[in-house]
């Protein structure tokens, strides 16, 4: 293996585009990889573009009914299916969305091919992490999932474990839903809880399917929770579990939209918190998978404030170039932020926050905290199907 770290990219991906008003706005890819460009991580990462996922690809995970009736909504967006998902508020029918999506998922299908066969340790891929969408549905902004793609091109070149960690706010339902009985696979997810957001599934009960007891594995956290409970949950599951089931290689989705400011969801976690979530899972892919990592990006709203600082942070970490929170955003990039959108960028990579957490085999169980609630019951329902202490 070469070491190092690449980035998939290729502009036409902003072309998944939803239209005026949806909060799936693409500007926030294109000003992530202004402000890549900006740090010059290009230099330490290489950019790289693959070609669209063709037809076989796709049909490693969607059925064949739904890739042809997302092409028809392509090329006639006013009579998309609303059976398959199509032509819905959430996921508007969109001239070329065929093709843009099939893109967004050759750039992570590229991403796991390229580590899998050594030419890099990591890949990322920020305009991915699509993981709502069903094999034969879209859903919540979701036209092909992208990150289900990945998996299983992975387990199709002979990745004999794969494990997914999932750190959006949002459920990663549709990853879990395409390998819920496959123990190949180990599905995590880190999520508000599914009684208040989207798509009110990730119950800590559910678990996997019968040939997989233990391979999906659900943390449904309190609305409302910081940089301390989320992180702390994170290190209470996540790296036994790794331990435990070894994986070849590390597949990760970072949706920005945990961050406080998210006009989505109800967490309170600043961009300092998921920079350390990006460190800790780039540390784990080398504990556990021979430093083999897929990173992807996901949900993330506040396209301007958060979500460029969020994935760039997460860029510079698998290239071996963390960018210290204090540093100032270039002023090119603040300039390329208001030619773009009229708003005001931030001037600096952190939020002020500094990020610390109590350690659950340090401090043990809080029955009266909600936070240490949602963990023990996670722990409860899937420790002991991997031969761990709950």
């Amino acid at each position: 293996m070469s070491g190092g770290a690449q980035v998939m990219w290729d502009n036409a991906v902003t072309g998944y585009d939803f239209g005026a008003g949806h909060p799936m706005n693409p500007v926030r890819l294109a000003l992530t990889m202004d402000l890549v460009e900006a740090f010059e991580l290009d230099r330490r990462a290489p950019v790289v573009a693959a070609r669209a996922a063709g037809e076989s690809t796709l049909r490693l995970v969607h059925r064949e009914s739904y890739i042809e009736a997302v092409r028809r909504a392509s090329l006639d967006p006013e009579n998309a299916d609303e059976s398959f998902g199509l032509g819905t508020t959430d996921d508007p029918a969109f001239a070329g969305m065929h093709e843009a999506s099939a893109l967004i998922a050759g750039q992570s299908v590229g991403a796991a091919e390229a580590v899998w066969r050594g030419t890099v340790q990591h890949a990322v891929n920020f305009a991915g992490g699509l993981h709502h969408a069903m094999p034969g549905s879209a859903s919540g902004f979701c036209i092909y999932n992208d990150a289900s793609l990945a998996i299983a091109r992975l387990l199709e070149l002979g990745a004999e474990r794969v494990a997914y960690v999932d750190i959006d706010v949002h459920h990663g339902d549709g990853v879990e839903s395409a390998f819920w009985n496959d123990p190949r696979v180990l599905t995590i997810s880190l999520h508000e809880h599914p009684r208040v957001l989207f798509p009110g599934t990730g119950w800590p009960e559910e678990t996997g399917g019968p040939d997989a007891p233990g391979s999906a594995v659900n943390v449904a956290l309190p609305p409302g929770i910081s940089d301390g409970g989320w992180l702390r949950a994170l290190h209470a599951v996540v790296p036994e579990l790794l331990e435990a089931f070894a994986p070849t290689v590390l597949v990760t989705q970072h949706g920005a939209d945990t961050h406080i400011e998210d006009p989505l969801a109800h967490l309170a976690v600043t961009v300092d918190a998921q920079r350390e979530a990006a460190m800790a899972l780039h540390d784990w892919s080398h504990a556990h998978a021979q430093g083999r990592w897929v990173a992807l990006g996901g949900g993330g709203y506040a396209v301007v404030d958060v979500v460029p600082r969020t994935w760039t942070h997460l860029v510079a970490v698998a290239a071996g170039a963390p960018i210290d929170p204090a540093t100032e955003v270039p002023e090119e990039w603040r300039q390329r932020v208001y030619a773009r959108t009229r708003a005001s960028a931030p001037r600096r990579m952190t939020d002020g926050g500094k990020p610390v957490w109590r350690d659950w085999e340090e401090t043990g169980y809080d029955p009266g905290d909600a936070l240490d609630q949602a963990v023990l019951a996670t722990r409860r329902a899937v420790f002991p199907s991997h031969g761990l202490l709950p």
